[in-house]
């Protein structure tokens, strides 16, 4: 035989004859899994949050310059990483008052869709005071989110480019 691998399956398929050493091997694997797996990088809420508040602030900017492409990526980015939260975040208490922003992410979803500067202003102060209440509502009132005065990043234009 010149496959090694080929080799290799065959003798330890011929060693797990016994049913009780299948259940072994099976459950080394599962052990070596879960112990990959308990090392594998998981964001916390604070990973979630400070992604939120940089598309947060470039949403802002991609409103205030009509770029309405850049402001439906923005809110999708939010919306994403508002999914992610429940996912890896479920034994954060917080996670209960989550769905509190769904009426102001759906309101400036629509105002970006109908393309409406006045919608947006509007929609855009609803999810800022939104937020707020959130961080009040869990204990994080310290945290206190705003309408962004400078773009969060200098190497980006936010003017609409069609």
């Amino acid at each position: 035989m010149k496959n090694p691998f080929f080799l290799s399956c065959i003798i330890a398929l011929s060693s797990c004859n016994n049913p009780a050493d299948k259940t072994v091997v099976l459950q080394n694997r599962i052990d070596s899994l879960k112990k990959k797996l308990s090392q594998t990088y998981k964001p916390g809420l604070g990973e979630f949050m400070s992604s939120i508040q940089i598309h947060h602030a470039k949403l802002w900017f991609a409103g205030e310059n009509q770029n309405w492409q850049l402001a439906e990526f923005e809110i999708g980015e939010i919306k994403e990483a508002l999914e992610g939260i429940p996912v890896y975040c479920a034994d954060r208490p917080e996670v209960q008052k989550l769905s509190m922003i769904n009426p102001a992410i759906d309101s400036i979803s629509n105002a970006i869709s109908i393309k409406n500067m006045q919608s947006f202003k509007s929609g855009f102060v609803l999810l800022t005071a939104t937020c707020n209440n959130c961080h009040y509502a869990t204990n994080h009132a310290f945290n206190v989110i705003k309408i962004p005065d400078n773009p969060p990043f200098t190497n980006q234009d936010f003017k609409a480019h069609e």
